[in-house]
């Protein structure tokens, strides 16, 4: 298990994502995670290039974001779990939206994608040790810890997918994330 961070470990506005991940753990969330992930694969092309506002981001738009930021949030990880305390730069979340081809991919494309990563962000986080947990990097400017990014990767999920749900209607709230298994609800048609 993965103990929560505590102030200091992390940037205050990630306060948020980790508060949104239960005490049962990154490893949990981000498992549990999938299966709502999956079922938005089936969801209708028409509903996967939904913006609720003008200016937002599509459906697929959101997934893919998630997918670039669980990458950066893992390449930070493992630059951590490696001992390598290189400062590393942050990025522009919108910039890469506005130049990723999210948008054009068909929905099933983006969301496999995004299961990919999730397999790989899974195993390396299982591959820490407690050592490798405990260090820290500078990452856009702010000292976060191993373990911190570990819930910060769950929680961010956990927040788009909760969007997704809010202002999309395409997928049920997940809630709590426990390692009890729950149904990922019914797609907006």
């Amino acid at each position: 298990m993965i103990t929560k961070p505590v102030a200091g470990e992390f940037a205050s506005f990630y306060a948020s994502y980790i508060a949104a991940v239960s005490e049962a753990g990154p490893v949990a969330a981000l498992e549990a995670q999938r299966a709502a992930i999956a079922a938005l694969g089936a969801l209708p092309e028409g509903k996967a290039t939904l913006r609720y506002a003008d200016g937002k981001w599509s459906v697929k738009e959101v997934l893919g974001h998630v997918s670039d930021a669980e990458r950066v949030f893992g390449y930070r990880l493992l630059r951590m779990a490696r001992a390598d305390a290189t400062p590393l730069a942050g990025f522009d979340e919108n910039l890469w939206a506005a130049n990723a081809p999210h948008h054009t991919r068909p929905i099933s494309d983006v969301v496999n994608e995004l299961l990919a990563v999730r397999e790989a962000t899974l195993a390396l986080i299982r591959s820490l040790n407690a050592a490798a947990l405990e260090r820290t990097v500078v990452a856009n400017d702010t000292p976060v810890s191993a373990r911190a990014l570990c819930w910060i990767l769950a929680g961010h999920a956990q927040h788009h997918l909760h969007i997704l749900s809010e202002r999309y209607g395409v997928v049920t709230p997940l809630g709590p994330l426990t390692t009890k298994s729950w149904e990922p609800g019914v797609l907006g048609g």
